[in-house]
């Protein structure tokens, strides 16, 4: 088997807002929630009706679950999940990990990895005051420096005109859809309305394992030999 592949870590999380609802915020966070929400409001829409969104900002947002995916040498595919409401410990956590595995795991993989995950990680660890394991430290590199893949970006092949998700590829290459209970529109409202953090990870994992189809796809290497 390719040996990069068991170098590969693919990823992904889910976040939502640090605050189940808009009323909840302080004062000068409501300004500066304001300010931001005008960016993606609609019509008539006031800042409160976009709040649910605040997740995708990791100033306003907060991990509550990051799932972890690898090839072993049998090319057996494995995947854990660091999970909970308190963000700092499973940042730590996940940390903890990264760093006792800094010689074997030196490249990241996720969909829109390098615009959404990895800089969201890397912020929500320095918010908590944790220290950036070595593969997170992206600081002063060049960009063809930064040893992480990004499917979203090895699909485009150089062309930046639109964004096409995870499960669209997954369709494409007739890969199972990880979408088939909850999208990623519908984890704040499982996250605080109905409090099941548990339906979140099993999405969240689906994710990446079809992020690892979609990789090795992309790479043009036989599902059929890896066992999931």
């Amino acid at each position: 088997m390719n040996k990069d592949l068991q170098q590969i870590l693919f990823i992904d999380i889910e976040t939502v807002p640090q605050l189940p609802q808009y009323d909840l915020l302080e004062g000068s966070w409501k300004k500066l929630w304001d300010k931001k929400a005008q960016f993606l409001i609609k019509n008539e829409q006031l800042p409160a009706d976009v709040y649910e969104r605040a997740g995708i900002y990791a100033e306003f947002g907060k991990i509550i679950c990051i799932s972890v995916g690898l090839i072993d040498k049998e090319q057996h595919i494995k995947i854990k999940s660091f999970q909970g409401h308190d963000e700092q410990k499973l940042l730590n956590e996940f940390a903890e990990m990264l760093n006792k595995f800094e010689k074997k795991f030196t490249k990241f993989a996720a969909h829109n990895g390098k615009e959404f995950d990895y800089p969201y990680i890397a912020r929500r660890m320095l918010v908590n005051k944790i220290a950036l394991p070595k593969i997170l430290n992206l600081t002063g590199k060049k960009p063809w420096e930064v040893p992480h893949y990004d499917t979203l970006e090895m699909w485009k092949f150089g062309d930046y005109k639109h964004y096409t998700s995870l499960e669209l590829l997954a369709t494409i290459f007739g890969i199972p859809t990880p979408k088939d209970d909850i999208s990623g529109a519908d984890v704040a409202k499982v996250y605080y309305i109905d409090q099941d953090l548990e339906r979140i990870v099993k999405y969240c994992e689906k994710d990446v394992l079809t992020l690892i189809k979609l990789y090795l796809c992309l790479n043009s290497i036989d599902l059929d030999q890896f066992v999931y």
